[in-house]
């Protein structure tokens, strides 16, 4: 089957300076999608990402946005439309992990990770399917995790977020299926990202012995199946939370 192009599409990613968003951001670009890199905090990452999207023959542009505030993520979306004209496929990948035991976390540990995690998506989701709706088209792939599906002790705020952005993602699916907008999940498992690097050696040797595949997943690898969903190819797919995980929560 021909490869998945997305010529005159334009795509927002956020948080896509580093890790997953950074690979999503290059494969969408690779595959000839204007692409705007979100990102917060890491400038220069994000600035690296929009000069290998360039040094490519890609059009990329980096915007500085907190998407768990309102007024941010739709100055971000604004930003998509004034500088390509348009908005076709969102990525909601702005994450962040809080990790402690339920006993020892604090409403700020809570607190941040859902408005992070869960209300970025949100934020960046209402803000695009205005333009989307009026285009009567439109992708949106929520980068949600394992975590969501299955728990993950230590990590019930994270869980919490990722299981809400899979809710969010059906819901939504069901709302706007009318318009030609699409809207799907990934689920990541264990995958080689700065937030897998800060896991001890013996717990994640031990974590990994629960997937079948017996390794990490790369970033490419969640890369590859976000364009499938993002693509024209994947129009009868919505509502939808593909695992990528090496076979951790087979349902």
């Amino acid at each position: 089957m021909t490869e998945q192009t997305f010529k005159d599409r334009v795509a927002l990613v956020t948080g896509a300076g580093r890790g997953i968003g950074r690979a999503v951001a290059l494969e969408l670009a690779r595959r000839g999608a204007a692409v705007v890199v979100n990102y917060q905090k890491s400038a220069q990452a994000a600035r690296e990402v929009v000069q290998q999207i360039e040094a490519g023959g890609g059009r990329g542009a980096a915007f500085q946005a907190d998407v768990s505030e309102a007024g941010q993520a739709q100055a971000l979306v604004k930003f998509t439309l004034e500088t390509f004209g348009g908005l076709d496929i969102l990525v909601n990948n702005a994450g962040i992990t809080r990790d402690t035991l339920l006993l020892t976390m604090s409403d700020d540990d809570w607190d941040i990770v859902l408005k992070t995690n869960l209300k970025s998506t949100f934020n960046c989701s209402r803000a695009a399917v205005k333009a989307m709706v009026r285009k009567r088209y439109g992708r949106i792939v929520n980068i949600a995790s394992v975590a969501g599906q299955m728990g993950n002790p230590g990590q019930a705020n994270y869980s919490a977020s990722k299981a809400g952005q899979i809710g969010f993602t059906k819901a939504l699916a069901r709302e706007v299926a009318s318009r030609n907008i699409t809207v799907n999940a990934v689920a990541p498992g264990f995958v080689e990202t700065e937030i897998l690097a800060g896991i001890p050696a013996e717990t994640l040797e031990a974590a990994l012995k629960m997937v079948p595949l017996g390794r990490k997943g790369q970033p490419e690898e969640v890369a590859w199946a976000v364009a499938f969903l993002a693509s024209e190819q994947a129009g009868y797919i919505t509502g939808q939370v593909l695992g990528i995980d090496g076979g951790m929560a087979m349902m």
